[in-house]
């Protein structure tokens, strides 16, 4: 066979070629990646477009990167199933918003973009001192400006298919009234609570009673798997902390960004507006022309009647009856032939008229504010700071490809990374999941899997290079693996003691608790000797959501109303409730709370809504759908 092949070699790659060309036709390149990788399959459809693999992917490390950049505490459960299925429905719903926005036609217009981005708050971080977008934030999250332009005005059109919805709800005082007294009224409650360790004394488990415990309960008492590691890892700030910079580098830094260092130069202007649309004829331009160039001569003869001529004669509606005022504004707010004009200008000079998509202005600077630049002095922490990023930035695809390469080709041992790359070596005891409170690489999923791979715990080699978090890569190697077991009772017969001790005082605690109720139901005149509290669902005073629960549960139309609440292993409590106040002022106005019932209602509303597109839209989640992670198939080594 093999001599076959040799002696006809053109023969058999002609034969090839033959079958491999019309599949390259029939599927395109992308095909076989797509059969190789799964990344383009599809997991969701809406309105007859796929929502593939690589998209929920993405979407979802986008997700888990803001929850850690916004609160390191919950890395340890954001990439769990649960979080993963829900980015899926996210997406799923900004799809379905996406299909009714365009079956609407709800994009909004880039001049409308340009100003949301220029006065929203929320787009502060991302607007450089000029107004104009700040690229190099929006490259570390991943994006370019044509991306942001695109989500914005996705956004932007899918909120506008729900504010008519969640905005115009309805919701009267007395239905409003109706809802909120039952659910914020108080109640004035004695309680008695039956604890434990009350009953401890009466609790004396034999040994025979602490091994059937035992037998019983063997799962609490096993030790988990574990693993001892030493761990490195290289990521950005680190790098930018041992880079050197001098004086001269950052003096050259504040010179080339002047923008950077100063307060962004804003124009108030008024202005007066004839409109004529674009599409306009030609005559109808000509006149609105001759119209601006005499209302501009007359408001040159006597610049102080320019916010009457304003006034009586703009056409632009949210600005004419303000004299024309358009408030502050900077750069990239307005549309470039508006902008230059008002740049141009010292403050009580009038422009020349000038067109539009609106028609024709003219307009007049009334004030100028910001526009000065910071002391080097007093902005050269902050510049050494962005000088050592951009330098570290610089250095990191190099070193991350290296240290990647060094973990992974030298596998026997962690040190000719720390020796090449000067890191530091680190030493922790992990388990399989992120213990509880864990923050840093070490809540990571993903590394804790590649720790416990077979390669690692069998194979003795390092793990690859992990992404723990952006620009943070994380290797490790197990020193010593203990694999989960269940200890013998002679290590943990105290342990079992007081387990059974505890269950048994909770029961004897219950019993206690709920033979008192028995009794206060029978004879409800007699009080109870403990504490008097005032609960709502506004002052909770620290009890636990079953006891509010029982408490404005109860029913109350005749009172003393007793209720019980076992509090699992902390005991039982008995809760007479002896009197109903009306609804805590804590809570807010009634004006604040119809309003907060109102937004409620409307959110609820808009929920329905989306449900109802969703099946418009056929939005449909296909069955199985699972995300896949980098340990599912890793490199051959």
């Amino acid at each position: 066979m093999f001599d076959f092949v040799r002696n006809n070699t053109r023969i058999v790659l002609g034969a090839l070629l033959l079958l491999i060309i019309p599949s390259f036709v029939f599927f395109g390149v992308e095909g076989y990646t797509q059969f190789r990788d799964g990344s383009n399959a599809s997991v969701a459809t809406v309105d007859g477009r796929s929502i593939t693999r690589a998209e929920w992917e993405r979407a979802h490390q986008r997700a888990v990167d803001r929850l850690r950049r916004e609160n390191p505490e919950t890395a340890a459960n954001v990439d769990s199933d649960k979080a993963r299925q829900e980015t899926l429905d996210g997406l799923v719903r900004e799809r379905v918003l996406e299909a009714a926005a365009r079956s609407m036609h709800l994009a909004p217009s880039d001049d409308r973009l340009r100003r949301l981005f220029a006065s929203d708050p929320q787009f502060t971080g991302l607007r450089n001192p000029d107004g104009s977008v700040n690229r190099e934030l929006l490259a570390m999250q991943g994006m370019s400006s044509e991306m942001f332009a695109a989500q914005l005005r996705g956004d932007l059109a899918a909120q506008q298919v729900l504010v008519g919805v969640a905005r115009t709800a309805i919701a009267t005082p007395a239905i409003a009234d109706a809802t909120l007294n039952p659910l914020l009224q108080r109640r004035e409650v004695q309680v008695q609570r039956f604890a434990p360790a009350e009953f401890r004394a009466q609790v004396n488990p034999s040994d025979a009673d602490v091994e059937a415990h035992y037998n019983t309960r063997q799962a609490q008492f096993r030790a988990p798997e574990q693993a001892q590691i030493d761990y490195v890892m290289l990521d950005l700030a680190a790098l930018a902390a041992r880079q050197t910079v001098g004086e001269e580098e950052l003096r050259k830094f504040y010179t080339d960004n002047p923008a950077r260092f100063g307060t962004p130069e804003e124009r108030r202007a008024s202005h007066v507006l004839i409109k004529a649309d674009s599409g306009a004829s030609a005559a109808d331009k000509a006149k609105a022309k001759a119209r601006a160039e005499e209302l501009l001569a007359e408001a040159r003869k006597n610049p102080a009647r320019f916010a009457e001529i304003a006034r009586k004669n703009s056409q632009d509606e949210g600005s004419a009856t303000q004299g024309g005022d358009l408030d502050f504004f900077g750069r990239g707010a307005m549309v470039p032939a508006f902008e230059n004009a008002a740049f141009k200008l010292k403050p009580g000079e009038i422009s020349e008229v000038f067109e539009t998509d609106f028609g024709y202005h003219f307009l007049t600077v009334t004030a100028v504010r910001g526009g000065q630049s910071k002391p080097f002095d007093s902005v050269k922490p902050e510049i050494e700071i962005e000088v050592r990023q951009q330098l570290a930035r610089a250095e990191w695809a190099k070193l991350s490809q290296e240290f990647t390469d060094l973990v992974y080709e030298q596998s026997d041992s962690l040190q000719p990374a720390i020796d090449k790359l000067k890191l530091t070596k680190q030493s922790a005891t992990v388990l399989r999941t992120p213990a509880p409170g864990t923050t840093g690489p070490l809540a990571s999923a993903k590394l804790l899997d590649a720790v416990f791979s077979n390669e690692s715990i069998e194979g003795k080699r390092n793990t690859d290079a992990v992404e723990t978090g952006p620009n943070q890569l994380v290797a490790a190697r197990i020193v010593s693996h203990s694999p989960a077991r269940v200890r013998p009772l002679a290590e943990v017969k105290d342990a079992v003691r007081e387990s059974l001790v505890v269950e048994r005082s909770t029961a004897l605690a219950r019993q206690a608790g709920e033979a008192r109720v028995q009794a206060l139901r029978k004879t409800p005149s007699e009080a109870l000797p403990g504490p008097t509290a005032m609960l709502s669902r506004v002052a909770t005073q620290g009890a636990p959501a079953s006891v509010i629960d029982a408490v404005m549960g109860a029913d109350a139309r005749t009172l003393p109303a007793v209720v019980g609440v076992d509090l699992k292993g902390a005991g039982y409590l008995v809760l007479r409730i002896t009197q109903v106040l009306p609804r805590d002022p804590a809570a807010g106005s009634d004006d604040e709370l119809r309003q907060r019932y109102a937004q409620a209602w409307g959110s609820a509303e808009a929920d329905a809504y989306t449900s109802s597109l969703r099946t418009r839209f056929k939005a449909q989640i296909e069955a199985g759908a699972r995300m896949q992670t980098e340990s599912t198939n890793p490199p051959a080594r």
